[in-house]
């Protein structure tokens, strides 16, 4: 009887847990949102997935090769772009110096010996027209010559001219001298046309010959006082043009390899001022300042306003437009100092570490010569997490296996992989490894090519 009682007992606590069970199931299935229930379909799809995963094949990915799954690229902002060849625009800045156009410049040089007499208003960096008198100076050879530029000009002058006959020349031999030759011995002298017309006019002999101003500009240099004596081929004034000027803008070699060519059209600011003028490339060489270690690049341009003067300094843009190449984002490229490298998209989430040569850098482009292909997708963001996985991948590989140079690729191969792959040859006894068939079928056409590199 209690054998009985118990087994009864029993009977009714199963199934008193049996319909606790069932009922706390049937609770929390209610309480699961209906979105975060998994449907047949959704997960045949995820064990779909991992069969894809399972399946991928990356034996034929170069050493260092990672794989970094979607979920963590999005976490780390992992961003790839497409290399792209197209030509690029840009503008080159740098600073120029101006300076008077040497066409434009008038050295005015004593043609004798002589005193400076006088001297007028006119100081370094004065404004003067042409044919304006500097100063006046004397000489007693002036005295003579005049007298017989007089003489030629009319036989009745020996008359007017008591004081001047002894020193003037005889009629018999005024007959034969042209007018022209005391024209030229009174320019060579320093005296002016507009002075030697007032003296045929007046038939007055000057001790006083004046200094005149060529043309309408400014005076650089002024080397004159009162009562100076001077020797021949003095400067006395240096007046320059400034109704054009030139720019000498600095640029780096590297900047004018690829840079402005004669003709192009440069803007020119005045630092601090709202002024902007527009020059143009002078059709010369650029002349290398060793001090700076740069090239003096020649801007032409118009000054009616004189608003440029000599020696001032202004900001100088050039855009220059450079053939089509390959180009990257800078910060699509890590730098080591010894190698640069990329890491290019293989798809499925591998990222290939691949070594490149840059060219020229614009802004924020960088040309890639050597490495890459138009076309291929590489990462340009969040690469530093990439990089990091990479050296575990390649620390790993040689814990495992050596590691060896890719002669034709240069990238770092793992020994043990590339002879299960059978990426390997021999060559004058010595055995080569390679990241791809490709590497390997380029280094069996030319072997003694690679092998001296």
């Amino acid at each position: 009887m209690k054998t009985l009682l118990t087994a009864i007992l029993f009977l009714a606590l199963l199934a008193g847990a049996f319909l606790a069970g069932s009922w706390h199931r049937q609770d929390e299935t209610e309480k699961v949102h209906p979105s975060e229930m998994k449907s047949p379909s959704a997960s045949a799809h995820a064990e779909h997935n991992a069969v894809d995963e399972a399946d991928i094949d990356a034996s034929s990915l170069p050493s260092g090769t990672v794989r970094i799954t979607p979920d963590k690229q999005q976490m780390v902002g992992v961003r790839t772009g497409v290399v792209e060849k197209a030509a690029v625009e840009h503008f080159i800045r740098t600073v120029g110096r101006v300076a008077p156009d040497e066409k434009l410049v008038y050295r005015l040089v004593a043609g004798t010996d002589g005193w400076i007499r006088e001297t007028y208003r006119n100081d370094t960096g004065t404004l003067v027209k042409k044919d304006e008198r500097l100063a006046s100076f004397y000489n007693p050879l002036f005295r003579t010559t005049q007298y017989n530029y007089l003489s030629v000009l009319g036989s009745s002058l020996g008359e007017r001219y008591d004081a001047g006959r002894r020193q003037a020349l005889a009629p018999s031999q005024l007959a034969t001298l042209d007018i022209k030759t005391y024209v030229d011995a009174l320019e060579s002298l320093g005296m002016s046309k507009q002075q030697m017309k007032e003296l045929a006019r007046t038939r007055q002999v000057t001790d006083d010959v004046f200094i005149m101003a060529p043309a309408t500009g400014f005076i650089i240099a002024r080397n004159v006082s009162p009562g100076q004596q001077f020797e021949k081929g003095f400067e006395w004034y240096r007046l320059a043009d400034l109704e054009r000027v030139w720019i000498l803008a600095d640029l780096f070699p590297v900047e004018a390899a690829g840079g402005p060519k004669p003709g192009t059209k440069a803007r020119v600011t005045l630092p601090d001022q709202k002024k902007e003028f527009h020059a143009t490339v002078a059709e010369v060489l650029p002349l290398f300042d060793l001090n700076s270690q740069t090239l003096k690049v020649r801007l032409e341009l118009d000054n009616p306003d004189f608003a440029l003067r000599p020696d001032m300094f202004v900001d100088v843009e050039f855009p220059v437009t450079l053939p089509p190449a390959l180009t990257v984002p800078v910060d699509a490229i890590l730098d080591s100092g010894l190698r640069k490298t990329v890491f290019v998209d293989r798809g499925n989430g591998f990222f290939e570490p691949r070594e490149v040569e840059t060219g020229w850098r614009h802004g924020n482009r960088l040309e890639i010569t050597k490495g890459l292909q138009e076309g291929e997708r590489i990462v340009i963001s969040g690469n530093f997490l990439i990089d990091s996985e990479s050296r575990l991948e390649m620390a790993a590989a040689g814990m495992y296996g050596t590691l060896s140079k890719d002669p034709v690729c240069g990238l770092d191969v793992s020994v043990n992989k590339a002879e299960k792959l059978g990426r390997k040859s021999m060559f004058l006894g010595k055995t080569y490894y390679f990241s791809s068939e490709d590497c390997k079928t380029q280094f069996d056409k030319n072997p003694d090519q690679y092998a001296k590199q």
